[in-house]
């Protein structure tokens, strides 16, 4: 059984994510780039992202083949209520909805029902963004080219870009991200959306057609996998990376894990490897380093970009890399402030 709050009739999200062969949802990727721009003050690069592409998925197509594939298994069935409580009981998990209560042998959990409680020492930031999709009367964008980050807009507030993800001559996405403790007021995601668009794409005529807003909680709280028979997943069970809060990719594997686990187990407890929490150390540092501005995030990433393959850089991000890698990566960042901040994590 699936339980979900809203139908999912409305195209409310995009996805946008790198990947290097053909992946779960290929059928439904809306549009795709093997090029695309990163730019700084002093610094621009159209970077050729091979063996990656970069991908996008809009909500309405990924709910639409979602429960297409539910419905055609016949095995499951989809009710729209609200979650109110999750209890875990000697056999199983009850599930109270705003209907009626549901019993089962595991739950598998996505609600994230309240903002973890952070310790003191941990790091939590809000990716925050807002993104319109305009459309021109006369082309404006290079189809094949997109932006996956310009830092050239005010860091006042924080790690701030603008991705822009074109998919046609005349329509783009442009999306205004933030890296920071706290959300704007609305007005000024709008303010800076307008601002980017005639300053830096040279558009002073166009329709906003759809707009998004989200926020993700970037953090390195330790979210529990499970509570007895109640299985998190997404954001809630700890899938969302805390250094970037690209969380797409990482739901797959872990729900693959999960998969692994009950067919070899008949449980779904997925254990983190030691080799693998080396990552969560790396996403502490950088976390500390941002938290604290120790670095301005956009010269971390301006490093970054600047001074590693592509598919090193992706290969990182995605905690697919090697310790090799990791060693070359970290060493075109800036050395002291990441030793400082390297060793308190360590010894946090």
């Amino acid at each position: 059984m699936l339980i979900e709050q809203d139908a999912k009739t409305l195209n409310d999200r995009t996805w946008c994510f790198w990947e290097k062969d053909a992946g779960l949802f290929e059928q439904v990727v809306y549009k795709r780039w093997n090029k695309a721009w990163f730019h700084a003050d002093d610094y621009s690069s159209l970077k050729q992202l091979s063996p990656y592409q970069y991908k996008m998925i809009r909500g309405i197509d990924f709910y639409t083949h979602c429960y297409d594939v539910i419905r055609k298994s016949g095995r499951v069935e989809v009710v729209n209520q609200q979650v109110i409580s999750l209890e875990n009981i000697s056999n199983g998990v009850i599930v109270k909805t705003n209907e009626r209560i549901y019993q089962g042998e595991f739950v598998f959990n996505s609600i994230l029902f309240e903002k973890p409680q952070i310790k003191e020492g941990q790091f939590y930031l809000l990716q925050h963004f807002k993104g319109w999709v305009i459309e021109t009367s006369i082309p404006a964008f290079k189809p094949d080219e997109a932006t996956l980050m310009d830092f050239r807009v005010d860091q006042q507030e924080g790690t701030t870009f603008v991705y822009v993800m074109p998919l046609s001559e005349t329509i783009a996405l442009v999306e205004f991200t933030l890296f920071t403790p706290s959300l704007l007021e609305d007005a000024q995601y709008d303010i800076a959306l307008k601002d980017y668009i005639a300053s830096k794409l040279g558009i002073a005529d166009y329709t906003v057609t759809e707009s998004e807003f989200g926020v993700i909680p970037m953090t390195d709280h330790d979210f529990p996998t499970n509570d007895g028979r109640i299985v998190y997943l997404g954001t809630a069970g700890g899938q969302t990376k805390p250094s970037s809060g690209y969380t797409f990719k990482f739901i797959q594997k872990h729900a693959a894990s999960l998969v692994k686990q009950l067919e070899k187990e008949g449980n779904p407890f997925v254990k983190v490897s030691l080799l693998k929490k080396r990552f969560s150390w790396y996403d502490r540092v950088l976390l500390h380093i941002l938290f604290y501005r120790k670095v301005e995030g956009s010269r971390v990433f301006y490093l970054l970009f600047k001074r590693n393959k592509i598919s090193r850089l992706f290969a990182f991000l995605d905690n697919e890399s090697s310790i090799n890698q990791e060693l070359i990566l970290l060493n075109t960042l800036p050395q002291w402030p990441f030793m400082k901040a390297g060793l308190k994590e360590m010894v946090k």
